[in-house]
């Protein structure tokens, strides 16, 4: 198996590559730009913006794509946010249908369907300032139903955090529980890659979230977030 990982270098992207390294898949990891220091971890390493660079060549061979690719929280990219979620995957299907690689899997968000989940406080500030990114994933998804001869997959995580993989998590149709709230990276990255081996949820929109103490949805959490 072969995989093309988009956003391989971020949060997700980082454990994507590593989970589909553990099933003794080839990676090839595509990021904007690679630290020189970092580890060759038998991947293929190549650099290209979504958003400018033609990405053919390097869907060519695999077997699938997963998408990690994701928004940085700054005031800039929570006002008006790049369009990595529709002109980046619309390159990414368009680069696909090149090569004739069907399956695809990609980062969304439980909060493009429903804003009803969570403590008020993270509601009231966190939904509120990613307005627009849940928008731009919502037309991802409208895309992806319009787009024919792909096999796509549109996960949809809760408030994303750091953690270790516990492959205990909740996976529902289309929103995560009314009493769950987060998903760790690592986690959304185990079952990413489930996806692409089983090939379940083909045109589907799982939502995936996990039970985490309680400090782990704190105001201070929620605060922290937003000025990382």
């Amino acid at each position: 198996m072969q995989v093309t990982v988009f956003g391989a270098g971020g949060a997700t992207g980082r454990d994507v590559v590593k989970e589909a390294r553990k099933r003794g898949w080839r990676v090839v990891a595509v990021e904007r730009s690679w630290d020189a220091a970092s580890p060759d971890d038998d991947i293929d390493r190549r650099e290209a913006d979504v958003l400018k660079d033609d990405l053919a060549p390097l869907v060519e061979g695999s077997d699938a794509v997963i998408s990690a690719l994701g928004v940085g929280l700054s005031v800039g990219n929570v006002v008006n946010p790049p369009p990595l979620y529709t002109d980046g995957t619309r390159a990414i299907l368009d680069a696909m249908k090149t090569h004739g690689v069907t399956r695809l899997v990609v980062i969304s968000a439980s909060f493009t369907q429903t804003r009803d989940r969570g403590p008020a406080y993270f509601r009231a500030t966190a939904l509120v300032g990613l307005d627009q990114v849940f928008k731009q994933m919502a037309e991802m998804e409208e895309m992806l139903r319009a787009t024919s001869g792909i096999d796509w997959t549109a996960v949809r995580p809760g408030w994303l955090m750091e953690g270790v993989a516990t492959r205990d998590y909740t996976v529902t149709p289309d929103v995560i529980p009314e009493d769950l709230i987060r998903t760790r990276h690592a986690d959304l990255a185990h079952f990413m890659v489930e996806c692409v081996e089983k090939g379940e949820w083909i045109k589907g929109t799982p939502a995936i979230a996990r039970a985490e103490p309680d400090s782990a949805t704190s105001p201070t959490q929620v605060i922290s977030a937003l000025v990382s």
